[in-house]
């Protein structure tokens, strides 16, 4: 009897989980651009982590200099959310053009999942053990792969969507 009771309760839970992805998925196919550019974080930017924030990769601090720069913990949650609606944005970008480059693709969406591990690793250890010096060296290191794909972003709009490139510019 209890078995029984498992199986359906676990059959039950699946199915549950598969309708809220199905709608999930569909909600992010029927989003637009400017519906992707208006969930960038309009309070943060990176650009005072780099001179050549959207156009260069690397940084142009030092770790305590990046954590101050990006405002602590406010920065790495503005990073995170940012990661996942850049990582939509390529989604978008490949599901809408032909000649994106496939890799370019593949490299933002490792990017950002880099990104969101190790923002929140660093949240982690912020919440036990303050600004140390780990957690520091993990904001750099998310950080610089943010400006990493904020680089590699900019160029994939340059070479398919030029005309959004301000657009984007401006959000970020």
């Amino acid at each position: 009897m209890i078995l029984s009771v498992l199986q359906v309760a676990a059959v039950a839970v699946i199915a549950f989980y598969l309708v809220r992805w199905r709608i999930a998925a569909g909600r992010r196919n029927a989003q637009t651009w400017n519906s992707l550019l208006a969930r960038l974080r309009p309070d943060w930017s990176g650009r005072d982590l780099s001179e050549h924030f959207l156009w260069k990769e690397g940084l142009s601090a030092t770790p305590e200099d990046a954590w101050q720069r990006m405002e602590g913990a406010k920065g790495l949650w503005a990073m995170h959310q940012n990661a996942r609606v850049m990582l939509e944005m390529a989604d978008f970008a490949a599901r809408n053009s032909d000649g994106v480059d496939r890799l370019l693709v593949e490299t933002l969406r490792s990017d950002a999942i880099q990104i969101r591990l190790l923002v929140m690793v660093a949240l982690v250890k912020y919440a036990f053990t303050q600004a140390s010096e780990g957690v520091r060296v993990n904001a750099f290191r998310a950080a610089q792969m943010y400006t990493g794909m904020a680089a590699r972003m900019t160029q994939l709009l340059q070479d398919h969507a030029a005309l959004v490139v301000p657009d984007f510019v401006a959000a970020m």
